[in-house]
């Protein structure tokens, strides 16, 4: 299903982004973009893993354009990007829509809007697919 396809995964540098890409490392997936705003988290990815399938895109899920740019010639989609942690959500909400409900609006716009089906939606993570 994934060989030789172009996988990215949104919030690629945290912790659930980690565990996507660890399954899909060793397969014929033929490029894995991992997108986040986190650049040192991403340098330490760069470094630790040193595979040449490994693309990394600075970039907010917040921001339409960044996604929308990131997404070009992407076959498939893990949205994993998220603020997680209940307390910080409550205490800065504004942001928690932000980043959960505007963030993955403008990561599921792109490919509804370019007509790719939607595979599987669990939760707040997505993968979409262009076929």
């Amino acid at each position: 299903m994934f060989a030789g396809k172009t996988l990215m995964i949104t919030g690629g540098a945290g912790s659930f982004g980690n565990a996507v890409l660890s399954r899909f490392l060793a397969t014929d997936v033929r490029e894995i973009r991992i997108f986040s705003r986190d650049e040192k988290k991403q340098e330490d990815m760069r470094i630790a893993l040193s595979n040449p399938k490994l693309k990394f895109y600075i970039g907010d899920v917040r921001n339409y354009d960044s996604v929308a740019q990131a997404l070009h010639g992407v076959d498939y989609v893990f949205h994993a990007a998220a603020l997680k942690q209940v307390p910080s959500c409550e205490f800065y909400p504004m942001e928690a829509v932000r980043t959960n409900v505007l963030g993955a609006e403008n990561v599921e716009a792109p490919p509804i809007l370019a007509s790719w089906n939607l595979r599987i939606n669990a939760g707040m993570t997505w993968l979409f697919s262009r076929w």
